[in-house]
């Protein structure tokens, strides 16, 4: 059976306004978390006018692998090439140990998201693994051992594969003596303001210990460690148009698995790995004309590639660095060298217990005092991961969402970005922070939420009234765990069923009360399941 997606891509589409909609998950079995001591879940998105998918990217739950999966931009690009999504969280394995029996386990999930969703390819079509910083080094592990089924590995400002440096923080896998990723194309990205040497020169080393291996190498130039910018996005997106039509044979058949090609690195490209201090750069070129030591550059698949990554490494160059913060209530917020992400903003909400308000602004090096030394525009702030939704550059509310809540780690983390992209003078600057919320709130007057049951609806049906309260009288919100739906105030609204999805569909709506902190505890929330039918 040949491709099938349809290659239009409605602009207007929820599925793409609204990058939360997920429209399958399962419990994962054979596993239980450390971090909620109940099974993991995991969480499907299939492109919904693709009858067929060619390949699923596969993250497991850390912070940028949210980010990157839930941009519209992204989702988009997904669509036009045929990609599905999974999310696990919690994590299954950061190391991809075989050994614990979490092969197992995954391919379990495949099977059962392929049973729920319809779309059995999923049991047979290549997997892209992707992991960002303690998540970084399991998609190189999972690579070697699946090599025959993997399509091209990501690693989202992460470690190099065989690193002694892992994300995680402990020792490494060994692959053995004959276990390699050759011919399967690997994407290490690095941001600026979160340089390492001893993290890229395992990469370089690894290239020369494996000469058929294809790892390609991006410097996030302006960027830091927690974030993903949209112009990075879309240089994955590029690296996997590529891979597919790389590795993809000509005659294939979703019967059974594809057999992929191997990528020959003869045949793509070198460009010099980036560096700090800004020297004379070799051209980029033909992997069999490159003038420069090849021991120190990295391999991409075109001339495309190569010039997009020489085009970021120059897009920042020789320009002035610039440093931002935020201020709240009118106080600039202390930046701590010794935290994590260097700010942790208190949560001061206002009355109703969730919307919280934030400035961003231009600092000194120290983050001391404002600065009017910084480029032209504004400031943005956005969601990284967390229970929280953006309202405007200033506003947020603490918003639930699929992650669920019960999480003692998680539930009460929630991490934004402040970004400037420069100008002609200044470079892009960034600044992650953490605002944790109470979770639960356990003073105060205990609140119970009642929320009837929904009718299962038909395919046609647009839209349905939600209509749950509490007794404390405090206004009830709304997430949608699962199902082709999205949620705006008290009304769900349903969005496109993909093309082949086994009817029915199961929709998964939460109800939660936060609580207002002295006055009312956290409700437990309640879930409600229904189906679209035909």
């Amino acid at each position: 059976m040949k491709r099938i997606c349809l290659l239009f891509i409605c602009f207007f589409s929820m599925a793409l306004l609204f990058g939360g909609e997920w429209q399958w998950s399962v419990t994962v079995k054979g596993r239980v978390s450390k971090e909620t001591q109940k099974p993991q879940e995991a969480f499907l998105w299939i492109p919904p006018t693709c009858s067929v998918i060619k390949a699923v990217m596969v993250g497991q739950q850390n912070m940028s692998e949210e980010t990157l999966f839930e941009l519209p931009s992204f989702r988009q690009k997904m669509e036009q090439l045929g990609i599905a999504l999974i999310w696990i969280a919690p994590e299954l394995d950061q190391r991809w140990d075989v050994s614990t029996g979490v092969q197992k386990v995954f391919d379990m999930v495949l099977s059962d998201l392929a049973d729920v969703s319809g779309y059995d390819e999923l049991k047979r079509i290549p997997i892209i693994p992707i992991g960002h910083s303690a998540q970084a080094t399991f998609p190189w592990n999972f690579a070697a051992w699946n090599p025959e089924r993997t399509l091209a590995v990501v690693s989202l400002h992460g470690d190099a594969p065989r690193t002694n440096l892992t994300g995680y923080g402990r020792e490494n896998l060994e692959w053995g003596r004959t276990r390699n990723i050759d011919g399967i194309p690997g994407l290490m990205i690095e941001g600026e303001y979160e340089w390492w040497e001893e993290r890229v020169n395992p990469a370089l080393a690894f290239r020369m210990m494996y000469p058929k291996s294809c790892i390609s190498f991006l410097c996030d130039t302006g960027r830091g460690h927690f974030d993903i910018a949209e112009e990075t996005a879309d240089y994955i997106a590029l690296f996997l148009q590529k891979a597919l039509e790389w590795r993809y044979p000509t005659s294939y058949s979703f019967e059974k698995r594809i057999e992929l090609k191997p990528v020959d690195v003869r045949e793509g490209w070198l460009a010099a790995r980036w560096s700090p201090k800004e020297g004379k750069r070799p051209d980029a070129a033909p992997y069999v004309k490159y003038k420069g030591d090849s021991h120190d550059a990295f391999w991409y698949f075109d001339e495309e590639m190569a010039r997009l990554t020489e085009e970021r490494y120059r897009k920042h160059r020789k320009k002035l660095p610039q440093y931002l913060s935020v201020t709240q209530e009118d106080s600039l917020v202390c930046y701590n060298v010794k935290s994590h992400v260097r700010l942790s903003v208190p949560f001061r909400p206002s009355s109703d217990g969730l919307t919280f308000h934030l400035k961003p602004c231009f600092t000194d090096s120290l983050r001391k005092s404002i600065s009017n030394r910084h480029g032209e525009g504004a400031i943005c702030i956005d969601r990284i991961c967390g229970p929280v939704k953006k309202v405007n550059d200033t506003t947020f509310v603490v918003s639930f969402y699929q992650m669920g809540m019960n999480n003692p780690r998680r539930t009460g983390s929630i991490y934004l970005l402040a970004s400037h992209p420069g100008d002609k003078y200044y470079k892009g600057a960034v600044q992650e922070m953490e605002v944790r919320i109470p979770y639960r709130i356990t003073e105060g007057k205990r609140q119970y939420i009642l929320f009837p049951g929904i009718n299962d609806v038909k395919r046609s049906t647009e839209s349905i009234l939600l209509d749950a309260v509490s007794d404390s009288n405090l206004p009830v919100s709304y997430y949608v765990k699962e199902g082709p739906a999205r949620v705006e105030g008290n009304r769900l609204y349903f969005t496109s069923i993909p093309l082949r999805a086994r009817m029915p569909v199961k929709v998964t709506v939460v109800a939660w009360q936060y609580g207002i902190a002295g006055k009312y505890q956290t409700a437990i929330p309640v879930e409600r399941c229904f189906y679209i039918t035909e």
